[in-house]
């Protein structure tokens, strides 16, 4: 924690884009394992029957915080500048590292050397591996694939690094990843759902403000506010589920989560270039509420149920998937995002035609409004025809960020039958039973 707040105000302080990079990464290495420690505490102290109350104020952090940081960013950059985005998590910072120090029990001191080790291959393996399966992801499309030797080099290095990653992790003593949990059917599946929530979480947060700034034309901080009713509505939602979330199949209520989450991406999909924040307001703020019905639950059905001594091991590996879903699932939805308005504007395209009557008749209509307002004829037809094809433009990004709310709809409609390989999570939690 320390090590990300120091880290945080480097990232604030930095005068060049290399020092902003180096210091994200440290940020990154020293925040990437808070989340997955912090969730195995909760585990390992709480009885199971407060497992509920436990796991939802630990969630309430995790899913209302990617929620309301777009808000506060927003405000910070429009009134302060970008660089108080990481400075506002100095006190904050400040403050956890006391409450850690002070609430927390250190770490016992009989440790096997192989328990003190650090798996820096494992890690190094890691970030290749997903580094460039990110990167080619993302720029596979803007590069033409396998047509661009540096993308076809990516794919080499993720598949390589990989299999040496899986190789490495099963070989040594004391791995980063502990891929030897994996033979518990729950965790297993619930971590692979777990990646399927964190690309529906973060890929909505992703694609909507895209669509309120470079659609609606909001401001950050409108942009923000937005998305604030959203993160009200998880942290009601998760508190009022924490107290009946173990007295409840978990199954059920991720079915419930997963079904509403498809009907609001769908509901999402009927956007029109006269969207606004009123027609948003209610698809986002169900958005909200459905996350926790999956977030909570699922947590309790694939960490529930694990022994002790596999729990710190398992809950690496889940929250793992679900960072691992929302970077993948950023990629994927921005390259279907160009591919999809490339698709429509050619289909737009083949419409308008000189020998299309209505076409004619709307590029004469704005060319006689071009020069009504002085405009001469020719630099009316001008303009009037690049006016339509900013109208094709506008109506080819709409469809297609209407085609990734489908896309991530039906990813989790498919996402159901992972459920029957999911325990009931219901006060089955093998904790201790006192704090």
């Amino acid at each position: 924690m320390a090590g990300f707040t120091v880290a945080s105000v480097l990232c604030g302080l930095s005068s060049n884009l290399p020092m902003l990079v180096i210091a994200r990464i440290v940020q990154g290495l020293c925040g990437g394992g808070l989340l997955a420690k912090a969730q195995a505490i909760l585990f390992e102290t709480f009885p199971p029957a407060e497992q509920g109350i436990a796991q939802a104020v630990f969630g309430v952090g995790v899913i209302s915080g990617p929620a309301i940081g777009p808000t506060l960013g927003g405000f910070l950059t429009d009134t302060w500048g970008w660089r108080w985005i990481f400075f506002i998590n100095l006190p904050i910072g400040i403050v956890a590292v006391m409450m850690a120090i002070v609430f927390l029990q250190p770490d016992s001191k009989k440790r096997s050397h192989s328990q003190q080790q650090v798996d820096w291959l494992g890690i190094g393996l890691l970030c290749i591996a997903i580094g460039s399966l990110q990167t080619f992801l993302e720029e596979g499309e803007k590069d033409g694939w396998f047509e661009s030797s540096l993308i076809a080099k990516l794919a080499i290095a993720a598949g390589v690094g990989l299999v040496l990653f899986v190789w490495r992790e099963l070989s040594t003593a004391a791995p980063a990843v502990d891929l030897r949990v994996l033979r518990h059917k729950s965790l297993a599946a619930g971590s692979l759902y777990s990646g399927i929530l964190g690309m529906g979480l973060y890929g909505t947060l992703f694609a909507v403000p895209l669509f309120a700034q470079g659609i609606l034309g909001f401001s950050a901080t409108q942009t923000g506010w937005l998305l604030a009713p959203g993160a009200l509505a998880s942290a009601i939602t998760m508190m009022l589920l924490g107290k009946i979330s173990t007295k409840i199949d978990a199954r059920i209520l991720i079915a419930v989560g997963a079904a509403g989450l498809s009907i609001v991406m769908f509901d999402l999909a009927k956007i029109t270039p006269q969207t606004g924040s009123d027609s948003l307001f209610w698809p986002l703020l169900w958005r909200g509420a459905m996350t926790v019905l999956m977030f909570l639950p699922l947590s309790l059905a694939t960490l529930g149920t694990l022994p002790k001594k596999d729990i710190s091991a398992g809950s690496g590996f889940y929250n793992l998937t679900r960072q691992l879903g929302g970077s993948i699932g950023i990629a994927i939805l921005t390259t279907l995002l160009d591919r999809r308005e490339t698709f429509h504007r050619n289909i737009l395209l083949a419409k308008l035609t000189p020998y299309d009557s209505e076409t004619n008749q709307r590029l004469n209509a704005l060319a006689e409004l071009f020069q009504s307002r002085g405009f001469d004829a020719a630099t009316a037809q001008q303009q009037a025809i690049a006016y339509l094809s900013h109208l094709v433009d506008l109506q080819a990004t709409i469809l297609s960020y209407a085609d990734i709310f489908r896309f991530v709809g039906v990813v989790f409609l498919c996402s159901l039958p992972l459920l029957l390989f999911l325990g009931k999570g219901a006060g089955t939690a093998k904790a201790p039973l006192g704090h």
